[in-house]
């Protein structure tokens, strides 16, 4: 098995032992992108809105680092610590997918790493070129 590790700088640096996303033929798995500004490291502030609209361009960097778009993703799981907010996900998210839309898992936790409000995580399957 021969693991690619992708990384950009468009996209916050990891804050713990792991990668960006690692890709193993054709698939690729992200971590989890959280609401960190990449030129900070900082979180985008306290707005809902604004803290998700930040981990889903993060998520599109490493996409794009990977060598992908958002239509090649098949699966996503988000995670929010407040699920009453579902409904705001849910416009936000179709501003950065186009039907048909990838899988999805959303998941009510406890916190998330730096007081973050919203995490979402992917897997990505490129085309093969023949």
């Amino acid at each position: 098995m021969t693991r690619q590790i992708i990384s950009t700088s468009e996209a916050p640096s990891a804050i713990g032992p792991y990668s960006q996303a690692v890709r193993v033929g054709d698939t690729v798995w992200l971590s989890g992108q959280i609401p960190l500004d990449p030129a900070t490291g900082e979180l985008v502030g306290d707005d809902f809105a604004a803290q998700v609209e930040q981990a889903f361009r993060n998520l599109d960097a490493v996409v794009r680092a990977a060598g992908g778009s958002l239509e090649q993703v098949v699966k996503l799981t988000l995670f929010l610590t407040d699920l009453s907010k579902f409904g705001a996900v849910n416009e936000i998210m179709q501003r950065h997918f186009k039907a048909p839309y990838p899988a999805r898992s959303t998941v009510g936790v406890a916190s998330l790493p730096r007081g973050a409000q919203f995490e979402v995580e992917a897997v990505l399957v490129l085309e093969q070129v023949v």
